[in-house]
């Protein structure tokens, strides 16, 4: 009794077998012989010869779809030929149907020697520890694809947005709108004299601050000659407005004024900035050689005559050799240029023209001086508002060496401050980002190439982020459909593998008096 219990439990242990010893466990029972894999050469031939041949069942159709044809498939192909006219028998008790003859053939070659054992443990080892993983590490990277997709297309819209602010900024620096940089910056270039002569207007206002600095002077130096020598181009300006340089040196206005007439060449300004046709996508390294930084520029010279020896070059004799000049005592005047009716700085007389054209606050030395006119105002009203911050009093005559001042420098400290905001809105003007691309145009037209390209460029960077930022779009599509054909695939192994699974713990069962089988490992997690 007590030994057909122990036989009983004996029956009921499970067989626990690692799927990577599968193959190794069945060949050391000599349930598959280790050279079964010979033999599968032969098998596989007749198998896709009988494919060729199978007849239109909707059945064996899904049941071959997307997996590799094993041992389990070829019983079930031939149960579901049975139930169909291929499965009819003659009077001999053999199939009649050739396909069936087929299959029933190769379940015979897969079963002697364990063949389809060898094969199916050989299948489950290769889908767990290679298939299934190596398409979850694809599915994966498509994932991490993903999302640096979504990380690089959100930075090309920053960039975008970021560039096409900072040329609107730029823009708005230069005071014009960014639509034809070349028309507007002319446009502005032009509007300088008017400009000019509204800062001189505005330096009208100072008139009080000017005195104030000129009676704390002549306090302080005990002298009235030092109010006379300081401030002076900001004193003149204020008295006589933005007046030609001639004026301020000769203290007369000239008769004739000549200027050098600068034009921009508006020809290659045909379309609008930025236009998706006009990008190049090379930009950078090579913008420099790009640029034309002679040809467009036009020099209107009509007005400017050479004056030599008393007579007017003519454009007819271009070509001719220049023979020096000599009189009849052999000196050489070639090197002497004449002027008609010189004065004494040497101009001819009541014409300005070159520099002295100028305006003063358009002329750059003249300008300069201007400024410093002003920096020393700003400086001197700065420093008095400081001082009577320290002392903590808001007038000078609270310190002792102040209590015999004039009336005129008993300036409240609000007042002094008043002065110095209305110094530093007027160098504001003088010295901002826009007047100092202006003056820079005015001076070398070729800037404004050099300008337009500048800005130009950064709004192709901006295009170019948002050419990016498409090409992430168009990526990702592209990834998300690789996932969508790579995930039925890992399903249908994974489904297939966990069929061969069970199948082979059926088999192995069956050979051990049904004794439950399991096959152990990575295979249960996948």
């Amino acid at each position: 009794m007590a030994t057909i219990q122990s036989q009983t439990s004996a029956e009921n242990i499970p067989i626990d077998i690692h799927f990577n010893k599968l193959l190794d466990w069945l060949i050391n029972r000599r349930h598959c012989d280790k050279e079964w894999h010979t033999s599968m050469s032969v098998i596989r031939k007749k198998i896709n010869k009988a494919i060729e041949d199978m007849p239109a069942i909707e059945e064996i159709a899904n049941l071959l779809e997307g997996t590799y044809v094993n041992y389990f498939h070829c019983v079930k192909i031939v149960e579901i030929l049975k139930d169909s006219d291929s499965g009819k028998k003659n009077m001999f008790g053999q199939y009649s149907s050739q396909k069936m003859k087929d299959w029933v053939e190769i379940i015979k070659l897969y079963e002697k020697d364990g063949v389809y054992l060898g094969e199916t443990a050989q299948m489950i080892g290769r889908n767990v520890n290679y298939e299934v993983p190596a398409l979850k590490k694809q599915i994966a990277k498509c994932q991490q694809v993903q999302k640096e997709c979504d990380i690089k297309e959100a930075d090309y819209v920053n960039k975008a947005a970021e560039l096409r602010k900072k040329y609107s900024s730029r823009c708005k620096e230069l005071g014009i709108e960014g639509n034809k940089i070349k028309s507007e910056l002319s446009a502005l270039v032009k509007d300088l004299p008017m400009t000019f002569n509204k800062i001189a207007d505005t330096a009208k206002d100072l008139q009080e601050a000017v005195e104030f600095y000129g009676e704390f002077v002549n306090f302080v130096m005990n002298s009235q000659k030092h109010q006379k020598t300081c401030l002076t181009m900001l004193k003149y300006v204020q008295s006589h407005g933005d007046t030609t340089t001639y004026e301020w040196k000769t203290g007369t206005k000239p008769e004739k004024v000549v200027e050098a007439a600068i034009l921009i060449n508006l020809d290659d300004e045909q379309d609008q900035v930025g236009s998706a046709e006009n990008i190049d996508w090379d930009i950078g390294a090579d913008m420099e050689a790009d640029i034309d930084f002679g040809d467009d520029i036009n020099f209107d010279i009509s007005e400017i005559t050479i004056e030599q020896g008393g007579t007017e070059t003519d454009d007819q004799n271009q070509d001719k050799p220049v023979e020096p000049d000599s009189d009849s005592n052999g000196i050489d005047w070639s090197d002497t240029v004449l002027v008609e009716h010189p004065n004494k700085d040497g101009s001819e007389e009541g014409v300005a023209k070159g520099e002295e054209a100028l305006t003063l606050l358009d002329n750059p030395v003249t300008r300069a001086k201007f400024i410093d006119d002003l920096l020393e105002l700003e400086a001197f009203l700065t420093q008095q508002t400081f001082e009577r911050e320290a002392s903590g009093h808001s007038d000078i005559v609270s310190t002792s060496q102040f209590q015999n001042a004039p009336s005129s420098i008993q300036i409240e400290q609000s007042k002094i401050m008043s002065m110095a905001s209305k110094v530093k809105d007027i160098l504001g003007q003088l010295t901002s980002v826009k007047m100092h691309h202006l003056l820079l145009i005015r001076n070398s037209p070729r800037y404004v190439d050099r300008l337009k390209d500048s800005l130009k460029q950064t709004l192709s960077l901006a295009d170019k982020m948002v050419f990016y930022e498409k090409e992430m779009v168009v990526k990702k599509k592209e990834i998300m459909e690789e996932q969508r054909q790579l995930e039925p695939k890992l399903n249908v192994i994974v489904q297939r593998t966990k069929e061969m699974q069970k199948q082979m713990e059926g088999e192995i069962s069956v050979k051990y008096k049904n004794r439950p089988v399991n096959i152990m490992g990575e295979i249960n997690m996948i």
